[in-house]
């Protein structure tokens, strides 16, 4: 009983001596949620790493959520530089209602790996745990496991493939619901000890065992087992680094990957980019060092990294292996197969949906001008042009006579109002002739009974050309 505490309390002591290299540091997850809640950045990567774990439920803000019906869930931690590692601890989400096998948080669990690699590529990793015989009542809510690695990346991660059998109680998708994941080691390199305070013994050993301090790899240039031996061989062509272990990236020649540090030196081939050639090209380029554009590709995933060529087809509009060429005139839609309706102008068909910009054909109408209008629309809108012309030209013509009427009486009117203003001015001086002939003589003459005849003559007709009026 006291040894098994004595290996227990030495256990723990060791455990508070390492350091968590793992805290703050960069994290990344393969399916990050995108169903509803208040926040996604409550459920980010980071969030297992940020060193809170004083609320395991999925909005507490310290925990990372997985996206729904997955068969596959990868999580990583960057270490950021390659880092010798003791243990690690994961802390998994349990809600509200605790960790009990009747809820979905242990079923996805089960059947969890643990790696340590120094690249973002799994496979390239070493395996540091891997769950095969957890239950639903068995697995623990927080997990530790020693991994004795050296490595910058550790991955937690979990499958339920398609077609593959699981044991009872396995979820039927995977998740990577962390809340904690600690891992425990020394911060810098070339040290071991429970304090991280030994150097390695062998002066060109680059990792050394973290408790034992045996050489897990030499610097460059170095090899044997206590990393003693100076000029090794190269590696064989396509492997590099300590032990040859690494495999070199897309070089344009495998032989020239360096066999130290696997840069190529040549560059990479099309499609690949980065120092050792590892990382294809960002969405939307293609080619020799990923500087040409991809074409209008029907899904812009699609665009093969190497060449550019479209693997689902070309979005509607567009032909060619590239998908860069606009359908010729006359044409339109997916592959251009569509033919162009009766456009006035066929250059103006647009080329996605067949629209004619400018209209169509007459005879045609819609908005492709493929309808064809029929004789009888035809001649009722030319009637309807003819009875039109008739109508104007009705209206014009009433116009004019209307006119001509209005001129007329206005003629009539002014004269009638003319003729009694000068009839007035004759009464006046005919009156004024008469005052004067009674001062002087009163006298009766052949020329006075004339010019009394006239004027009596004259207002007898004004007086019925008045009664007329």
């Amino acid at each position: 009983m006291s040894t098994t505490l004595f290996i227990h309390l030495g256990f723990i002591v060791s455990s508070f001596a390492y350091e968590n290299i793992a805290l703050k540091k960069p994290a990344y997850q393969q399916y990050p949620y995108t169903g509803p809640g208040p926040a996604n950045h409550l459920v980010e990567a980071s969030n297992a790493v940020d060193g809170l774990k004083t609320n395991l439920s999925i909005w507490g803000g310290q925990c990372v959520l997985s996206d729904n019906h997955k068969q596959t869930a990868t999580w990583w931690v960057n270490l950021t530089i390659i880092l010798s590692i003791h243990h690690v601890r994961i802390y998994y989400r349990t809600e509200v209602y605790g960790w009990v096998p009747e809820s979905d948080f242990p079923s996805r669990f089960l059947g969890f790996s643990v790696y340590v690699s120094n690249t973002t590529d799994i496979l390239q990793g070493t395996v540091c745990y891997k769950d095969t015989n957890f239950t639903l009542d068995s697995i623990p809510q927080m997990f530790n496991t020693t991994c004795p690695l050296h490595g910058q990346y550790v991955f937690f991660y979990n499958e339920r493939l398609a077609n593959v059998s699981y044991p009872v109680g396995y979820s039927h998708f995977a998740y990577n619901d962390l809340c904690e994941v600690e891992v425990f080691g020394c911060p810098t390199p070339g040290l071991y000890g429970s304090n991280c305070s030994i150097p390695c013994p062998d002066p060109n050993c680059r990792y050394c065992h973290i408790e034992t301090g045996t050489c897990q790899g030499c610097k460059p240039g170095y090899q044997g087992h206590r990393c003693e031996l100076v000029g090794i061989a190269e590696c064989p062509h396509g492997q590099y680094g300590e032990a040859c272990e690494n495999v070199c990236g897309q070089c344009i020649d495998p032989s020239e990957c360096h066999h130290v540090h696997g840069t190529c030196l040549n560059g990479c081939r099309p499609g690949f980019t980065g120092n050792h050639c590892s990382q294809t090209c960002e969405f939307g380029f293609y080619g020799d060092q990923c500087t040409q554009e991809c074409g209008n590709c029907h899904n812009q995933t699609n665009c093969r990294h190497t060449n550019g060529s479209c693997a689902s087809g070309c979005d509607v509009g567009f032909h060619g292996d590239l998908c860069k060429t606009e359908c010729e005139s006359g044409t339109y839609g997916h592959q251009c197969e569509e033919k162009c309706g009766h456009c006035k102008d066929l250059s103006k068909c647009f080329n996605t949906n067949g629209l004619c910009l400018t209209g169509c054909q007459e005879g045609y109408h819609g908005d492709l001008c493929k309808t064809r209008t029929s004789p009888k629309a035809d001649e009722s809108v030319r009637n309807g042009w003819q009875m039109g012309g008739y109508i104007t030209l009705g209206v014009l013509n009433m116009i004019i006579v209307c006119s001509l009427v209005y001129i007329v009486i206005l003629r009539i009117f002014r004269r009638c109002t003319t003729a009694p203003k000068q009839e007035m001015k004759r009464d006046n001086l005919n009156s004024a002739v008469k005052q004067k002939d009674s001062t002087e003589h009163a006298y009766t003459n052949r020329s006075y009974v004339e010019l009394s005849d006239c004027r009596n003559g004259s207002e007898i007709e004004n007086h019925e050309t008045s009664a007329d009026v």
